[in-house]
């Protein structure tokens, strides 16, 4: 899969309906016994992906507030003139499908250790909409040129559109590690 670096908000806003299409598909009819199931202590369960992806979204919500209120304020870090379009590009890097390297969740976007409900899925749906609303909300604005920090570290910026980008990415990832796991061996395939 090519880098979607150059993708145009449009792209992102079909990306993202697809991601949550594929999600309700695959994952929509599993019980709770199987979204939670884990191959081992250390890795996550179908549905402690989708809990960390939702925690991670989430955190970006009241900056896109602001920006599409008018109330966004540029702090510092954001005012540097080729630090966010690093930062962007790194991190839609890291968080690629594609990238061999194993990245160790923030604090902040850790999952639950407990039980997951299996409605999980369906609310990761819903905010998913959420998601694209704020998508087609800054379709009419300089997205490239609109600066945010990022929710885990203040001196980490990109743009607006390289934020949207980090979360479609960050999403095809997990959902590729969330079928990787309903795929393997030990599975429960045959619930009820």
């Amino acid at each position: 899969m090519a880098s979607n670096r150059s993708e145009p908000l449009s792209a992102l806003v079909t990306a993202a309906t697809t991601i949550n299409d594929e999600t309700l598909a695959a994952f929509g009819e599993f019980t709770a016994q199987q979204l939670n199931w884990k191959p081992s202590t250390e890795q996550w369960s179908v549905a402690q992906c989708f809990d960390h992806l939702m925690t991670a979204n989430a955190a970006y919500f009241a900056v896109f507030d602001e920006v599409l209120s008018g109330e966004k304020k540029r702090t510092v870090w954001e005012r540097l003139p080729w630090l966010p379009g690093l930062w962007g590009k790194l991190l839609i890097q890291a968080v690629s499908p594609e990238s061999q390297r194993k990245l160790k969740a923030p604090k902040i976007f850790q999952p639950a250790s407990s039980t997951i409900d299996a409605a999980i899925i369906h609310r990761f749906s819903e905010q998913q909409n959420q998601v694209i609303r704020y998508m087609r909300a800054s379709e009419g604005l300089d997205v490239k040129r609109i600066k945010i920090s990022s929710p885990v570290t203040r001196f980490i910026t990109y743009s607006l559109l390289d934020a949207y980008r980090i979360i479609v990415t960050h999403e095809r990832r997990h959902l590729l590690q969330a079928r990787r796991v309903s795929a393997m061996d030990g599975f429960p395939k045959d619930l009820a």
